[in-house]
């Protein structure tokens, strides 16, 4: 009798050491989806804090161009307001034609296009927009495994009773990650 109880102990045992590996396992997941999602805030923040400098640099050349201008702040504070990856991801791109259309003005002043501080500015935003990308795949991947982890069985039956919930995709279209186009 006693063997069988010892047998009872530890396949109860066994299944409290499952339960919390798999608990743990979604929630390290988890994190990493939020940690992914931060570093897609960053480096949004960082591109927000650029265009400003970049629409000012343009003015200086361009006055005339205020409908651009305009548009270009509108399409940041959009994004800027945007709190879900699907809503973020259609203003991220409303606010690179805005930009393709800024550099547009920009391609008609070479006096501008000549000028160090715009070209500076230029080479940070790609630098930003390469980061972007970067964190947007580290995020996705993040994102993945949890939906997957979230549902093959048996994990899902603990997914379901702890109110882990599946995660959206950061899905831009892809001349959203391509830095825009500027032709000196």
């Amino acid at each position: 009798m006693s063997t069988g109880i010892w047998i009872v102990v530890l396949i109860l045992l066994i299944v409290v050491i499952w339960f919390m590996s798999t608990y743990n396992g979604l929630v390290k997941l988890r994190n990493l989806v939020e940690e992914g999602w931060s570093d897609i805030n960053v480096q949004l923040k960082r591109r927000y804090d650029l265009i400003p400098n970049l629409v000012n640099a343009v003015k200086g050349y361009a006055a005339h161009e205020s409908g651009v201008f305009e548009k270009v702040t509108e399409a940041r504070a959009a994004a800027m307001n945007a709190t879900v990856p699907a809503d973020r991801a259609q203003a991220e791109n409303q606010l690179s034609q805005t930009l393709k259309s800024l550099f547009a003005v920009a391609e008609a002043y070479p006096q501008l296009q000549a000028a160090g501080n715009f070209a500076e500015l230029q080479q940070e935003l790609t630098d930003t927009e390469n980061k972007i990308e970067s964190s947007r795949r580290f995020y996705n991947g993040a994102v993945r495994d949890f939906d997957i982890k979230l549902q093959v069985f048996p994990t899902n039956l603990i997914a379901g009773t702890f109110g882990f919930a599946k995660k959206d995709f950061f899905q831009a279209p892809d001349d959203v990650n391509a830095a825009p186009e500027v032709k000196f």
